[in-house]
């Protein structure tokens, strides 16, 4: 699958990242090449040094294999980038990448049809149980890679600049379906809203359908709780779905797979409203109008960065995985080669360059990547 990684950086996210950059000192060389990138702000440590594990993941040159990846196209362009930094160290082990989303990958990866699944979320219970045909998922290693944060975004003639979560129940809640821009901020107001501001028109949502983790993750973050709330007080009965389980979100939209194909969307349609991952959201520029999110602790109006992604302030955050086939990997030279070097001569490079240079996502911190580290260590034997 090919996908865009090679987009005109941003000026304001190239300030924000500099901040950070400046903020965690020296950086390392972090491929096996010539590329040199910053690790993510955390407690001061450099999270990109393949120090902290005894493999450097540098592989010899003389593998041979295939290595077969599916799942999130969130996670996708990391796993992208390290094979495109893995072909000049193993040049002798082919990899695809394809990017269907999260819940679509586990399908594949539960039967044992891929080594790895790229997820924008946490396998579900019901996954580890019934996806392998209805038996258990195939056996498997959950490593986390990096944090990603949700963008919301509307057309740039949007007035509006911050919502809340009670906006966005509103706007994209089980109670919304059909809803104008009126409607969605009288019920925002009844909701404890004080956002004003609100446009006119039908809303459009142009946003991820059930295949993707960013919907799930989405619904987890944003809506659950307040959906939850409601229905406890009966204050609506949630719909379900064919397995019994309560609908959280609204489902009178068409979902697309492809996060560029919804940022085009809401950049083409002065009523829409959607959300992508934040690396997405920030490669389109001025073609959208990526909000601020009320942070209900600090009572503060946050904008997702690099920075706001890492220490959490940005309320819509998120960490992002791989789920690595344990028996495969037994079997797999290539395999075992290619995770060592994604959490090793890879990182941090294919984590915050993922896109382009500087252009990506958020490195994890010294502690959690040694916790990752440990976990592939643990179970490749």
């Amino acid at each position: 699958m090919t996908i865009s990684k090679r987009a005109a950086w941003l000026l304001a996210i190239l300030l924000s990242f500099s901040l950070i950059a400046a903020a965690c000192g020296d950086d390392d060389d972090a491929d096996a090449g010539d590329s040199t990138t910053t690790a993510a702000p955390d407690d001061g440590g450099d999270s990109g040094d393949s120090g902290d594990s005894g493999d450097s993941g540098d592989a010899g040159g003389d593998i041979t294999g295939f290595v077969n990846i599916s799942g999130s196209s969130t996670v996708e362009p990391i796993s992208a980038r390290v094979a495109e930094l893995f072909e000049d160290v193993e040049p002798g082990v082919e990899v695809t990448v394809n990017g269907p989303g999260t819940s679509a990958g586990f399908r594949e990866f539960c039967p044992g049809n891929t080594d790895i699944n790229d997820a924008s979320r946490q396998i579900k219970d019901s996954e580890i149980a019934e996806g392998n045909d209805g038996g258990p998922c195939v056996d498997n290693v959950e490593l986390r890679v990096a944090f990603d944060g949700i963008a919301i975004m509307v057309n740039p003639s949007n007035p509006l600049e911050c919502v809340s979560f009670a906006d966005l129940y509103a706007l994209s809640g089980p109670e919304s379906e059909g809803n104008t821009w009126e409607d969605a901020g009288a019920f925002a107001t009844e909701l404890g809203s004080t956002t004003t501001g609100f446009p006119s028109g039908e809303v459009e949502v142009i946003a991820p359908g059930t295949e993707s983790g960013t919907y799930g993750s989405y619904i987890e973050i944003v809506l659950e709780g307040l959906s939850e709330e409601r229905a406890e007080a009966g204050d609506y009965t949630p719909q379900v779905d064919e397995n019994g389980d309560d609908i959280l979100i609204r489902t009178d939209y068409a979902g697309q797979p492809d996060d560029n194909v919804i940022i085009d969307g809401i950049a083409g349609t002065d009523t829409a409203f959607g959300w992508v991952g934040f690396a997405f959201a920030a490669q389109a520029g001025d073609a959208v109008k990526v909000l601020e999110v009320l942070n209900e602790e600090t009572g503060e109006c946050v904008a997702p960065s690099l920075e706001t992604i890492a220490d959490g302030s940005y309320p819509v955050s998120r960490s992002l995985y791989i789920y690595v086939n344990t028996a495969k990997a037994a079997e797999s030279e290539a395999l075992v080669s290619y995770v060592d070097f994604y959490l090793n001569g890879a990182y941090p490079d294919a984590v915050v360059n993922a896109f382009d240079e500087g252009v990506g996502y958020v490195a994890l911190p010294d502690d959690l990547l040694a916790e990752t580290r440990a976990a592939w260590d643990a179970a490749k034997g």
